[in-house]
Order: structure tokens, then C-alpha cells, then sequence
């Protein structure tokens, strides 16, 4: 079987501050340490899970953004992927969801259709959770959202256990397929000793500059060490319809907004307190 999960290096938005933003209302993504995107984790140990069944599958990770991004394929790579995709162009900056599920199709249908498609439900910086829809419709997939598990998959078909707001979901769907994968799924196993020591050198070709004389030699003699590098050229994207220029959402203004409690409540950890709990919550409309 032939996977591809979509990967993106997100700014951790648990250390937002005055400067995240910048003016023309893009992310500011040096002013934030970089993390490989959760839910996107979770979608590679769904991959890894059928690669654990079906040990002839390959897993292909793609991701779009600056060189520094080949950090995403390099850390799927110890967990247990095959290969990695790097799509960079200073023509993909300041992409929206659109623009940038129209760059990772171009990307996909570059590198070939896979029999599946993982990515997670949604990036922490944007929250949106359409890149993974948008990517399917414009590839002529079917899509799952809010997948938990993939319970059951074979070269036809696969059936996906979806948590929804108000409950869960059993799915059957025929391949290829794009899935997009819920937090609450399991997380991704830890990096692998064997593959870290393999892949430790991996990079793409932009970052052999600041590579050793010897990590140069080891790039060139181990082709399971090149990180490909996509450009929109070579994926034939048209300029027009990728970053800022293929991007109609644009940011009006932006506020920082600080939350402040005004008042505190206690409820005693019994019968009564939880009770009068879900009567104010309810009689406010928090819930119900």
C-alpha cells in the first residue's frame, strides 16, 4: 500500500505573543518555536499502524514551507516513514487554505496518486480543518473527517471509527481515499533508535551549505538521505493561484485579547456540589 501523510511545522501557540502577527496579517513564524503539528502526529501512527499490518507499504510524508520545515520529514522519518517531500517556493509565503491545498495537489498528483491519504483534522495555527477536505476535492477524492481509528483496511477498502461532537461513527469507504485523523486518535509512537540513526543526516539539497564535509559525502552516497525539494515549478502549480496571489482570505485586523476571570466559583466534589453545577450551567446556557 502507498500512503501519503500530510505534515505541516507549526509555530507553538502556547507561547504566542505581541509579535506572532505580523502587519499584512501573516504568522510571524520566526518570532515562535516550530513544532511538527499534533494532529498531524496522529495521523502518521494511523499510517505506521498499517504499514505494522502491511510491512511492503510505503509511507511518503509531504510538507510545504521554508527549508526549515525538512525538520517535520526528518522527525517522521525516526518514527517509522519511508521518504519525505518537501514542497518550498517563495511563491507559496503567506498561502491561505485554499492556496495551499491547490500546492499540496499539485504536489500529490506530481509524486502519484497513493492508494490513501492521511492528514490531521486541523493545524494549530489556523484551525480551520479545511486543507484536508479542499486537498480531497481537488484531487476528486472521497474524504472521512474526524477519524479516531482505522479499524479494519484492506486494497479496496477501508472502515474508519469517526468521534463526532455527540458521539461515534463507523465508516466504510473504498480506496484511495483521504482521511483526516482527531486528536483523540492514538498518539504517535516515539522515535525509533534504529531510525534516528539512519535518517540523522537526511536533508534536502538547500541545506547542504551549512552541511560537514562529510555529511555532504553521506548525502551523496545514500540516496535514502536526499529529501526531495519541490518547487512550484516543478510541480507546475500556477503562480497565480498559490500564496499571497492565490489567497482570497485576507486578515482585516488583529487584537490581542487577554482573558481575565472576574469571579470564581467553588463546588464541593460531591453529589450536591456537581448537581448545583449543571443547574447554573444550565440555567445560564452554557449547556443544554
Amino acid at each position: 500500500m502507498n500512503i501519503i501523510v500530510l505534515a505541516k511545522q507549526v509555530p507553538d501557540t502556547r507561547n504566542v505573543g505581541k509579535d506572532a502577527m505580523r502587519e499584512d496579517g501573516t504568522v510571524n513564524r520566526t518570532a515562535l518555536p516550530a513544532i511538527f503539528n499534533p494532529e498531524d502526529l496522529n495521523a502518521l501512527e494511523q499510517a505506521l499502524r498499517i504499514k505494522d499490518q502491511y510491512p511492503d507499504t510505503t509511507i511518503s510524508v509531504l510538507t510545504m514551507g521554508p527549508f526549515r520545515a525538512a525538520d517535520v520529514i526528518r522527525e517522521a522519518l525516526y518514527r517509522g516513514a519511508d521518504r519525505g517531500y518537501l514542497l518550498t517556493d517563495r511563491a507559496f509565503a503567506g498561502a491561505d487554505t485554499l492556496a495551499t491545498s491547490y500546492a499540496l495537489a499539485m504536489a500529490i498528483r506530481h509524486i502519484g496518486m497513493p492508494d490513501l491519504i492521511l492528514s490531521g483534522r486541523q493545524a494549530i495555527d489556523g484551525d480551520t480543518a479545511q486543507v484536508g477536505p479542499q486537498v480531497a476535492h481537488k484531487l476528486g477524492l472521497p474524504t472521512v473527517t474526524y477519524a479516531e481509528e482505522l479499524e479494519e483496511i484492506n486494497a479496496k477498502e477501508v472502515i474508519v471509527r469517526r468521534r463526532l461532537e455527540h458521539g461515534v461513527e463507523r465508516v466504510k469507504a473504498s480506496l484511495p481515499l483521504l482521511i483526516t485523523v482527531n486528536g483523540s486518535s492514538a498518539p504517535c509512537r516515539p522515535r525509533n533508535a534504529k531510525a534516528l540513526q539512519k535518517y540523522k543526516y537526511a536533508m534536502v539539497p538547500n541545506e547542504l551549505g551549512e552541511a560537514s564535509e562529510m555529511q555532504r559525502a553521506l548525502f551523496e552516497a545514500r540516496p535514502y538521505l536526499q529529501i526531495a525539494e519541490l518547487s512550484a515549478a516543478d510541480v507546475k502549480a500556477e503562480l497565480e493561484q498559490c500564496g499571497l496571489l492565490g489567497s482570497p482570505t485576507k486578515v482585516k485586523t488583529i487584537e490581542n485579547v487577554v482573558f481575565q476571570a472576574k469571579e470564581a466559583r467553588h463546588y464541593e466534589a460531591n453529589d450536591e456540589g456537581i448537581s448545583s453545577l449543571i443547574v447554573e450551567l444550565i440555567a445560564n446556557h452554557t449547556i443544554g
